[in-house]
C-alpha cells in the first residue's frame, strides 16, 4: 500500500480516501475478486483467449484499479511518486505481456489488503472519535422560571443546566442544586459512579470555577445515574474536558515516536535502492540469457515484493492503538514519544501533596492529657479552630465534629491569630491556647508537661503536624495532623516495583522528617523534601543523566518539573487546563492506580512495534530475493499484502489490553 495512506503527517488525505471507512472501497475489492474467480473459471472452460475472459480480467482489473488510480494521480499531481504508482505500473506491465489474470490478482489483493486496512484503522480512530459522541447535542436551560432547550454550542458560561436521571451532561460546570451520582468513566476511567452534591458558596465557585473540589465538579458527556441535579456551567461546549480531551487525542496521531521517526528514515533510502534495483533488473536481459519480456516481468514483480507498507504502517497503527486504549480507561497521551518512553523508565519522582497523599490534612492522633477527656481536648479545639480560616483548622474542625458526634462544641469567642504560631481565644470565661510547642515557650506560661512534650515530639518524628491545647492553667493535650497516603498508594508502588520499576524518589517542599514519614507508608525508599519548584526541577535533571525520568505530579505547582521529565505525567488532570497543557500523560481521574496500566500498556506497545517491524522487514528480505529467483507476482502479492493485514491485527491487540487485576 502508499505510504501515502500510511504516513501519520498525511493522514488527512488519507481519511479522504477511505471513503466512509473504506466501504466502497471494500465493496470494489470484492467485485474484482468476484469477477476474477469468474474470469478464472471461463479461462478453463473457454480458453485463454476467449473474449469473455478478457473481458471479465479486464472488469477485475478496473474494479480493482478505481480507488488506486484515483490515489495515484493525486499524488503524481503533489509530485509524489508514491507505491499506489508503482503498483499501477506493475499491473500495466502484467497486462503489456498478455499477464491479464496476473494483472487481476495483483489488483484484487492490493484493493483488497487497502480496504481492510482502512477499516481496521478506522476502528482504532472510532475507538477515540466515539468519546464526541457521549456530549448531548441539547440542554435543558433554566431560565427564570421556566425550561427552555437550547443547542450545546449555544450555552454560555453561567447558564443554569438542569440534567434528569439517566441524561448526558451537557457541559463542563458545578452542581447547584440536588445531589446525585456521576458515571464519569469516559473522562476519569473511574469504574464507579462518583457522589456530587452541591457547592455551599455559588458566587466564590464561581469566580474561581478552578478551585471548585471534585465532589462538585461535573463534566460534559458524563452520565446523571440518579437524581436530577442543576449545575451552573463553567466552560463552553468549545472548551470542556471532553472536547480538549478528543482533540489532543487527535493530535496524538502527528507525534511521532522515536521508532517512527525511524522508519520514516529507512523508507527515504530504502525506496530510492529499490527504484534503483528495479531499473538494473530491467536490463537483466542483456546479461543473463532471457527475454526483455521476462526481465520486464521480474522488475515488475521486484518492486511490488519490496514495497515497505507493512513497516510503514507497523508503528503508527500500534501508537494509535495504544493512545485510543489509553484514552478509554481515562488516560490521556500525547502522541507516540511518550507512550513509548514510558516503557523504558528509568526512574519515577513522584509530588507528594496530592499525589501519593490525599492533599488535604486529617486529624491522625488525639493525646488527651492525664486526667482530660478526649471529648474536652477535642470540643475546646473545635470551639477555637472554626474561628478560623486557616486549612489546618478546617481539618480539625472536620474531623473533630466527627468524632465529637451529639457532644456539644463550647463558645469560643475573641479569636487572636499569633501568626506562624498558633491561636487565641476565650471559651468559658478562660484563655486558650491552641498552637506549637514554641508558642507556649514564648508566653511566659508553665511550659508544656514533659510526658506531653515527649509525645509531641514522637508524633512529629513520624511527620505530623502537632499543637498543643491548654485552656485556663490546665494542658489539655495535643493533636496530631497529617496529609494521609492515598488508600491504594502502597498497592501501586507495589505494582510497580513488580513492573521493573527500582528507582522511586519522592519530591516534597515538607521537612524532610514528613517526607521520610510518608515515603516510608507508601514503600518508597528515597524522599527529599525542604524543596523548593526550581529543586525539583534541578533534581529531575540530574536523574536524566542516567536514562528516563518521568515526574509524577498534580499539574498545577509541579508544572516546570513536569515539563523537565522525560515524561510529565499529571494526577487529576480533568478540568486543570495547567496538567493537560503541560503534562506528557494526564490521568484524568485522581488514581494513582492508572499508573501501573499506563506503563504496562506502553511496554505491551513497544513489544508489538518490535514484533511488526521484525515481520514487516523479514517479509521484505523474503520476497525481494524470491521475486528476482522468479517468484511469481500474485504470490508475492498475496505475501505482501497479508504481512501488512498481519501488523495492523497485531496492533490492534491493543485495544483488548487488560488493566493489571482487572477484566475489563
Amino acid at each position: 500500500m502508499s505510504e501515502h495512506a500510511h504516513a501519520t503527517n498525511e493522514k488527512q488525505s488519507h481519511d479522504a480516501h477511505a471513503h466512509g471507512d473504506g466501504k466502497w472501497e471494500l465493496w470494489l475489492a470484492l467485485l474484482s475478486g468476484a469477477l476474477l474467480l469468474a474470469g478464472w473459471l471461463a479461462e478453463h472452460s473457454l480458453g485463454e483467449e476467449s473474449l469473455i475472459v478478457r473481458v471479465l480480467y479486464a472488469a477485475a482489473c478496473l474494479a480493482g484499479a478505481w480507488f488506486t488510480v484515483r490515489e495515484a494521480f493525486e499524488n503524481l499531481r503533489q509530485r509524489k511518486l508514491q507505491i499506489d504508482t508503482l503498483m499501477l505500473v506493475a499491473a500495466a506491465g502484467a497486462i503489456a505481456l498478455g499477464q491479464w489474470a496476473e494483472a487481476a490478482l495483483l489488483l484484487f489483493l492490493f484493493s483488497l489488503g487497502h480496504a481492510l486496512e482502512n477499516y481496521a484503522m478506522g476502528r482504532a480512530r472510532r475507538a477515540i472519535e466515539a468519546l464526541s459522541a457521549l456530549r448531548p447535542d441539547t440542554a435543558l436551560v433554566r431560565r427564570g422560571d421556566t425550561l427552555v432547550e437550547v443547542s450545546v454550542e449555544a450555552l454560555v458560561v453561567g447558564d443554569i443546566v438542569v440534567v434528569k436521571p439517566d441524561e448526558r451532561v451537557a457541559a463542563d460546570g458545578f452542581v447547584v442544586l440536588g445531589e446525585s451520582s456521576i458515571d464519569q468513566s469516559a473522562i476519569t476511567g473511574e469504574s464507579v459512579p462518583v457522589d456530587k452534591r452541591p457547592v455551599v458558596d455559588p458566587v466564590a465557585a464561581r469566580a474561581k470555577p478552578e478551585t471548585v473540589g471534585a465532589e462538585h465538579v461535573v463534566f460534559a458527556g458524563t452520565m446523571n445515574r440518579a437524581q436530577a441535579i442543576e449545575i451552573e456551567v463553567s466552560r463552553t461546549a468549545a472548551q470542556s474536558t471532553l472536547a480538549r480531551v478528543v482533540e489532543m487525542v487527535r493530535s496524538a496521531e502527528e507525534q511521532k515516536s522515536p521508532t517512527q521517526l525511524f522508519t520514516d528514515r529507512f523508507q527515504r533510502v530504502f525506496v530510492p535502492v529499490v527504484l534503483a534495483l528495479a531499473v538494473v533488473l530491467l536490463f537483466a536481459w542483456v546479461v543473463v540469457d532471457e527475454s526483455f519480456s521476462a526481465s520486464f516481468y521480474r522488475a515488475m514483480a521486484v518492486l511490488v515484493a519490496a514495497s515497505p507498507c507493512a513497516l510503514a504502517i507497523s508503528t503508527p497503527s500500534a501508537v494509535l492503538s495504544g493512545v485510543a486504549r489509553a484514552a478509554r480507561s481515562g488516560v490521556l497521551i500525547k502522541g507516540g514519544a511518550p507512550l513509548e518512553q514510558l516503557g523504558v523508565l528509568h526512574a519515577l519522582a513522584f509530588d507528594k501533596t496530592g499525589t501519593l497523599t490525599k492533599g488535604e490534612p486529617r486529624v491522625t492522633d488525639v493525646l488527651p492529657a492525664v486526667g482530660v477527656d478526649e471529648r474536652e481536648l477535642i470540643g475546646v479545639a473545635v470551639a477555637v479552630e472554626q474561628l478560623s480560616d486557616h486549612p489546618l483548622a478546617a481539618a480539625v474542625v472536620r474531623d473533630g465534629r466527627e468524632r465529637l458526634g451529639a457532644t456539644p462544641v463550647p463558645l469560643a469567642t475573641n479569636l487572636q491569630s499569633l501568626t506562624g504560631k498558633g491561636l487565641r481565644a476565650d471559651v468559658d470565661g478562660l484563655p486558650v491556647y491552641v498552637g506549637k510547642r514554641t508558642l507556649f515557650a514564648e508566653i511566659g506560661d508553665a511550659d508544656i508537661p514533659d510526658e506531653l512534650k515527649a509525645r509531641m515530639q514522637g508524633l512529629e518524628a513520624d511527620g505530623r503536624t502537632t499543637f498543643a491545647v491548654k485552656h485556663g492553667e490546665r494542658y489539655l493535650g495535643a493533636i496530631g495532623l497529617m496529609d494521609t497516603p492515598r488508600d491504594d498508594v502502597a498497592t501501586v508502588i507495589a505494582q510497580l516495583r513488580a513492573l521493573g520499576m527500582r528507582q522511586m524518589i519522592m519530591l516534597s517542599g515538607d521537612n524532610q522528617q514528613v517526607a521520610d514519614a510518608v515515603a516510608k507508608s507508601v514503600g518508597i525508599d528515597s524522599a527529599r523534601g525542604d524543596l523548593m519548584p526550581d529543586d525539583k526541577v534541578t533534581f529531575i535533571r540530574e536523574l536524566q543523566a542516567a536514562g528516563h525520568v518521568a515526574m509524577i505530579g498534580d499539574g498545577v505547582n509541579d508544572a516546570p518539573a513536569l515539563a523537565s521529565a522525560s515524561v510529565g505525567i499529571a494526577m487529576g488532570a480533568a478540568g486543570s487546563d495547567v496538567a493537560l497543557e503541560t503534562a506528557d500523560v494526564a490521568l484524568m481521574g485522581d488514581d494513582l492506580a492508572k499508573l501501573p496500566f499506563v506503563i504496562g500498556l506502553s511496554r505491551q506497545t513497544r513489544r508489538i512495534i518490535r514484533q511488526n517491524l521484525w515481520a514487516s522487514l523479514g517479509m521484505v528480505a523474503i520476497l525481494i530475493p524470491a521475486t528476482i529467483l522468479g517468484l511469481k507476482m500474485g504470490v508475492a502479492v498475496l505475501f505482501h499484502e497479508g504481512s501488512t493485514l498481519l501488523v495492523v491485527g497485531n496492533a490492534l491487540r491493543l485495544l483488548a489490553y487488560r488493566e493489571p487485576g482487572n477484566a475489563a
